[in-house]
């Protein structure tokens, strides 16, 4: 007599993948705009390409995942943040080419399918998709038993927004003598979490639940949510008020700022102009880690930078004041070679983080 091999056999759940993509459907359901007319499941998203007020419509797509902020949602047993991170980040990966969101699909692949962590990833995603007006039309579910362990998992997320040509922004309208506008962080964000986790945990000996005074439990502090910039820039973008925009992921203000800059001008940022979170010191402080690597790696608590001509600082101004949106004048443009260039304050880069 043989005995009858299978998938589950194999590791493989079929049935734990249909129980957890029925609860996905209704959760995707409620992300959907008028645009979207297919339902989740079929073999491909579709979306209605029609966009009302804008003459030339140019589509931007962007794709990212989390890296190993995994590693701390997974410990701390909290899932649907990493969801909400992926969205906001490809997000704000669009919206500095000037684009608006319309939909977000995703990638989910799993050791050994666990419906209520996927469903709590996914639930991240759709709250993030709702706030930031797109819709989540599709994903993929992979459960690869041997391949990841039992209880780790794997996040991507691919987005497509649009933007008039006329306000699609290239970096070549930065001009000598224009200002740089930082808007805060919330920590940070999906970048910079191997060497934050070795020096926590390798080097200082911490787990996720050690608490800090300065920041709390480290878990926590290391989970803090990556802010959409959608909200606060978009206007701002459509009354062509910025000459460009840098979100700041990984290479920090060091590599992200050149990438909208023309190769004849540099960026003078002068450190000390916003405040460094409190999670950052920490790192800096006990990590030992040298001053340009500390801008390369993290974003230092600034999640974003403005590229803005002088003549429209007020009217920047007067929008974030209106809206309570924090921002910090950090430098200016000047003659150069596309690079950082950093200004450190007079007591030295030491007393900026203390």
């Amino acid at each position: 007599m043989t005995n009858n091999s299978s998938y589950r056999d194999a590791g493989v759940n079929i049935d734990a993948q249909d129980e957890a993509l029925r609860e996905v459907r209704r959760i995707a359901r409620g992300t959907f705009t008028p645009p979207v007319i297919s339902d989740i499941g079929s073999f491909g998203g579709l979306f209605r390409a029609s966009f009302e007020g804008i003459e030339k419509p140019i589509l931007v797509s962007s794709t990212d995942g989390v890296g190993t902020k995994l590693r701390v949602a997974q410990a701390m047993k909290v899932h649907d943040t990493v969801g909400y991170d992926l969205v906001c980040h490809c997000v704000n990966d669009i919206l500095v080419q000037g684009a608006r969101p319309l939909f977000f699909l995703d990638y989910y692949a799993t050791g050994r399918l666990r419906p209520a962590v996927m469903t709590d990833v996914v639930r991240g995603m759709a709250r993030a998709c709702s706030e930031n007006g797109c819709a989540l039309i599709g994903g993929e579910t992979a459960e690869m038993p041997g391949f990841y362990g039992d209880d780790d998992y794997d996040i991507a997320g691919f987005i497509v927004g649009v933007v008039d040509e006329q306000n699609v922004l290239t970096g070549k309208e930065v001009r000598e003598g224009d200002v740089l506008i930082g808007l805060p962080s919330a920590g940070l964000h999906t970048n910079g979490y191997s060497l934050a986790r070795r020096i926590l945990f390798d080097q200082l000996g911490h787990d996720h639940q050690t608490i800090i005074p300065e920041i709390g439990k480290i878990g926590e502090a290391l989970l803090a949510p990556h802010i959409s910039y959608l909200k606060p820039l978009l206007p701002l973008v459509e009354q062509r008020a910025v000459h460009a925009l840098a979100h700041i992921t990984g290479g920090g203000l060091t590599d992200n700022v050149p990438r909208v800059l023309p190769d004849s001008l540099d960026a003078h940022v002068k450190l000390g102009s916003w405040p460094v979170l409190p999670i950052f010191r920490l790192l800096a402080q006990h990590g030992n880690v040298a001053r340009d690597e500390m801008l390369r790696v993290f974003n230092m608590g600034v999640g974003m930078v403005i590229i803005a001509g002088k003549e429209q600082v007020d009217t920047i101004a007067r929008h974030f004041a209106r809206i309570g949106q924090k921002f910090y004048f950090i430098g200016n443009v000047v003659k150069g070679s596309g690079k950082v260039v950093y200004d450190t304050p007079p007591a030295g880069f030491a007393s900026w983080i203390e």
